[in-house]
């Protein structure tokens, strides 16, 4: 999979939850931006996802999201809490 390497747009994130009872899928309709990160061999990419945001996409186990046309999917490895609220999503591509 290959994303650009500059900031890509995005408005509606699917994401997967664990829980007792399985798992669980949500859809939110956000603002959040796609950064590669070339560091990594596969690439992975990191989610900056800006407030509002739901409280439990802190607990995501999986997102799913649209761009450049394409379906983009992968395994949420590390999520953290920027200083200016943003969410980031460190996910490894599937």
């Amino acid at each position: 999979m290959s994303l650009p390497p500059a900031t890509d747009h995005g408005t509606h994130l699917d994401y997967g939850l664990d829980t007792l009872f399985g798992r669980e899928t949500k859809s939110v309709e956000c603002h959040f931006h796609i950064m590669r990160l070339d560091d990594d061999e596969p690439p992975w990419f990191a989610l900056r996802v800006q407030p509002p945001l739901p409280e439990d996409l802190e607990k995501a186990q999986i997102v799913v999201f649209r761009a450049e046309g394409r379906k983009i999917s992968g395994i949420v490895r590390r999520i953290e809490r920027l200083a200016d609220d943003t969410l980031q999503l460190d996910v490894e591509p599937d």
